[in-house]
């Protein structure tokens, strides 16, 4: 159990530690590239021959979606509830045909535990006391055939005064005061 908790802190931390990373890079944005000359303008001949034309409306460009709507994760594909206000974050590879999912809130870390506590109908484990973290396992953890036990984990990152996780995709809200961590059982691996 110790060393189940000493992973779930490196994991949590690590994965932390690159969203910050990727977060303070600047957003570089290529611009979009325009033909040229461009669709429903007259060419350079015919401008000289014959009086311009009006140009027909050009449709508004498409709103690029966020990182919490690009490939968003559902209570079905995860097999584990997600919080109703929580908003995706991004998605890491754990090895071993697991992936972790991450969620930001702005849901106090003591709301989140309590919800999942309800809905697992688990207790959970404290594994962290500072920056607050909790462990809610499901299922049975094979360390020969998992990276990391299926489950939800649930951090304060409003500990010791921080203002909360930045949020990588820059939208609202700027920060998440909580991250859940969700890792759901492989198929395979639930039916055992």
């Amino acid at each position: 159990m110790c060393m189940r908790r000493l992973l779930a802190g490196f994991v949590i931390a690590a994965l932390a530690g690159s969203a910050l990373a990727a977060a303070a890079e600047p957003q570089r944005r290529q611009p979009v590239p325009r033909p040229f000359p461009r669709p429903g303008s007259p060419s350079p001949e015919a401008t000289a021959v014959e009086p311009a034309r009006e140009r027909p409306a050009t449709p508004a460009p498409a709103q690029v979606p966020s990182v919490s709507d690009q490939n968003a994760p559902t209570e079905a594909t995860l097999g584990l509830p997600i919080y109703p206000s929580a908003q995706f974050i991004t998605s890491y590879d754990a090895g071993r045909g697991q992936r972790y999912y991450l969620f930001g809130t702005n849901s106090s870390f003591e709301e989140m535990v309590r919800y999942y506590a309800v809905i697992l109908d688990e207790r959970g484990d404290r594994v962290f006391d500072g920056p607050a973290t909790h462990m809610f396992e499901i299922g049975r953890f094979r360390e020969d055939e998992m990276a990391f036990p299926p489950g939800v984990t649930v951090k304060d990152y409003t500990w010791n005064g921080s203002e909360g996780y930045l949020n990588p995709a820059g939208g609202e809200p700027p920060r998440f005061k909580t991250i859940i961590l969700i890792v759901p059982e492989l198929p395979d691996q639930a039916q055992r």
